[in-house]
């Protein structure tokens, strides 16, 4: 088969492995979609992402195909099943695990990650990570599962009540992801906050109230001549130190701070400990999806987050060595590799 393996900082190759031999608690994913996340970014620049990835493995952990293979104690899962791979799969046994946060497990496999993904043409996934999903949905929609149940983890911790207002910090397809996931958590205003423009059109096509281009104007000064003095949650989807401070800055009394942008991992920033007192601001990161991934499964399918909007082309496996290297073909989207 054909995959696209990684080797070290701006090392992945593409080329021909062996097709995968599954356990008895596995089933065979012909893959058929497999989306480029900002880990796998971090990953090919040499940073850490979730976890350590060792050199040698096939990359790609937002993916979805169809079942070819079925282990002999699969049970509940057919030959020719549509399905999207949960790839963080845990002990069950460890502390973490025991307590109910299992997305800090102590021996947590990482498909993708860790262990070979879904940059291939076929991925061998346990049972137990895999999430049926209907025919009739495109593949490319599917493999969004992943990243729409990291969002739901997020946006549970968001304290967005009926009524509030909330701002996103960045409209890649994550900060988009949010913006739905706010509307639909009963926000009544939602501020985009994004330079480039067609992000900020889209952004507003899927329901935001107003968007900022945080290049061309104060956005503090702006959000005030708008006449919104008060937001009650704001949602860094960037991941840099500069947009992470300006969240900060713009949240309102008695607010909520999403950290959701992936830094590079010695990134800091700084903070004035006064005006988390002054505002009673509540800083918070998220980290992975611990139980979500059924309901954004089911999200999916409900329609309501407009993902067919979010995706911003389709490439084949041969191109991602050169898409992980080329920050301005990523900057125009998601990109998700079809095979």
């Amino acid at each position: 088969m054909k995959a696209v393996v990684f080797y070290g900082k701006n090392d992945v190759r593409f080329e021909d492995r062996p097709v995968p031999k599954i356990k008895d608690n596995e089933v065979l994913l012909r893959v058929h979609a497999c989306g480029i996340c900002g880990t796998d970014v971090h990953i090919f620049g040499g940073d850490e992402g979730a976890a350590k990835t060792p050199a040698n493995t096939v990359l790609g952990h937002e993916f979805a195909g169809e079942v070819v293979e079925v282990g002999k104690s699969v049970t509940g899962i057919s030959v020719g099943d549509h399905a999207a791979a949960d790839p963080n799969v845990l002990c069950g046994g460890c502390d973490f695990c025991r307590k109910g946060i299992g997305h800090f497990c102590e021996h947590m496999t990482g498909i993708g990650t860790t262990v070979d993904g879904g940059f291939a043409e076929y991925c061998a996934v346990p049972a137990s990570q895999i999430q049926l999903m209907p025919k009739a949905l495109p593949f490319v929609e599917a493999a969004m599962t992943e990243p729409v149940s990291c969002c739901l983890h997020g946006i549970d911790l968001c304290n967005i009540k009926l009524g509030s207002t909330v701002a996103v910090i960045g409209c890649g397809m994550i900060g988009l992801l949010m913006l739905r996931l706010s509307i639909l958590s009963g926000a009544a205003k939602v501020i985009a906050i994004e330079p480039v423009m067609e992000k900020r059109e889209q952004a507003m096509k899927l329901g935001a109230t107003l968007c900022v281009d945080p290049t061309a104007t104060d956005v503090s000064k702006y959000l005030s001549e708008q006449g919104i003095t008060q937001v009650d949650t704001v949602i860094e989807c960037v991941g840099l130190k500069a947009t992470i401070e300006q969240a900060i800055s713009i949240a309102g009394k008695y607010s909520t701070v999403m950290m959701f942008g992936l830094t590079k991992p010695d990134d800091t920033i700084s903070v004035k400990p006064f005006e988390l007192f002054k505002k009673e601001i509540v800083l918070k990161a998220s980290y992975i999806n611990p139980y979500t991934f059924s309901p954004a499964a089911a999200m999916i399918q409900s329609g309501r987050l407009h993902l067919d909007s979010m995706i911003g082309g389709t490439a084949p496996l041969s191109e991602l060595p050169e898409i992980l290297g080329d920050p301005k073909r990523r900057s125009l989207g998601k990109i998700v590799i079809t095979m």
